[in-house]
């Protein structure tokens, strides 16, 4: 009987450290090994998204003669402030980095082609999974098939649900008459309906308490689902942010001389009390349903100034970021406008109506932090005189 050599020689040699032939190894790329024990498949696609994009960055540097670019310059670049940037690079958040923005990264860091359209499908689902979880839509309703054993499922009336009391009890089945009585209750109810709408909108004298009614109902061009109205802004010490920005950009559309800083001071609240009066409104230095409408601007591709600036700001704090604050109403900004109205069930227009303005004031992002331009010494952006 042959002995192993104590030596071992029989035994295969290869360096340390050297896996046989044809074993390939677990380990995956950056961008493919978020945190967490999920496969990499299964994280959200914003986490993948921030991955691949931070390999961009942390590469651009290994082609010949290349230098990684500092995220201040690259921001500049792509046209975000510094901290959007940093986001959207973060694998600790949901990157939310537009196409628009991918795809500038993409050129700038001189990443492989053939990972461009895997960025874009990344983006697109990022910011659709965003907006589902800022606006979810209703739940869906029980479907009533089988019961979880107990039997004990109900209806919202109380009555059973018709669900399996447990294995092998045959499903209770309404009985054959229920049909047509719940039809005929149905043709029931509509005619009571219609009269009811027909003597609530039939015309007549308008009493004090009709026009009471009327000054207090939501906002025109709300949607109807869930009225929307407009954010009441007032002096105060807070920082208002982005709603307080595109306010004082609004006002200086007017030629008011206010600092657009978000701080909602003695001058911001003398230039509205003064717009109010030129628009015959109460003159009490408060912004709400009556002023707002007077200021917002009907935009589109090719406008300049203040105002524009005003939507900017608040586009850019909507959750889908990358929009460059610049007072130039650019095709960028239409396609990022369109992308908003999309997600609000909106027109997608790419113009900024009446409608467009009141979501885009309701539906504003927690802000981080102040924008770049503000944090630096440098002056604010000044629209084109």
């Amino acid at each position: 009987m042959a002995h192993e050599p104590k030596d071992g020689r029989n035994r295969e040699q290869r360096p340390a450290g050297q896996r046989p032939a044809g074993q390939r190894t677990t380990g995956q790329r950056p961008e493919e090994q978020p945190p967490g024990e999920r496969k990499p498949e299964e994280q959200p696609p914003g986490v993948r998204l921030a991955w691949l994009l931070r390999r961009w960055w942390e590469e651009a540097g290994n082609a010949p003669g290349g230098t990684r670019p500092t995220q201040q310059a690259l921001a500049s670049k792509v046209g975000v402030d510094q901290t959007t940037l940093s986001r959207y690079l973060n694998p600790k958040h949901t990157s939310t980095a537009p196409p628009r923005v991918v795809e500038t990264l993409h050129t700038h860091l001189r990443a492989p082609a053939a990972e461009l359209e895997r960025a874009r499908e990344l983006s697109r689902a990022a910011l659709e999974e965003n907006s589902r979880q800022r606006f979810p839509g209703p739940e869906p309703e029980p479907t009533g098939k089988t019961g979880t054993g107990t039997g004990t499922g109900s209806a919202d009336d109380g009555a059973p649900t018709g669900a399996t009391d447990g294995p092998g009890t045959p499903n209770r089945r309404r009985p054959r008459w229920a049909v047509p009585t719940l039809v005929a209750v149905a043709v029931v109810l509509a005619f009571v309906a219609g009269a009811v709408v027909r003597d609530q909108y039939a015309p007549g004298p308008r009493t004090p308490d009709d026009s009471a009614a009327a000054d207090a109902a939501p906002v025109s061009g709300a949607p109807t689902e869930e009225a929307l109205r407009w954010p009441l802004l007032l002096k105060a010490e807070e920082d208002q942010f982005a709603r307080g920005r595109a306010l004082q950009h609004l006002l200086r559309e007017e030629e008011y001389e206010v600092k657009a800083d978000g701080f909602f001071t003695d001058e911001t609240q003398e230039a509205v009390m003064d717009f109010q009066r030129g628009k015959h409104l109460s003159p009490d230095g408060k912004v709400g349903e009556h002023t707002w409408p007077q200021l917002v601007k009907e935009l589109g591709p090719g406008d300049e100034g203040h105002a524009v600036l005003a939507l900017q700001e608040l586009l850019n704090n909507t959750g889908q970021g990358g929009t460059e604050v610049s007072g130039r109403f650019t095709a960028a900004t239409a396609d990022d406008l369109r992308f908003f109205q999309r997600s609000h069930g909106l027109a997608p227009s790419g113009r900024s109506d009446v409608r467009t303005w009141l979501s885009l004031l309701v539906f504003q992002s927690p802000p981080v932090d102040a924008p770049e331009y503000q944090r630096s010494t440098s002056p604010l952006p000044s629209a084109p005189a």
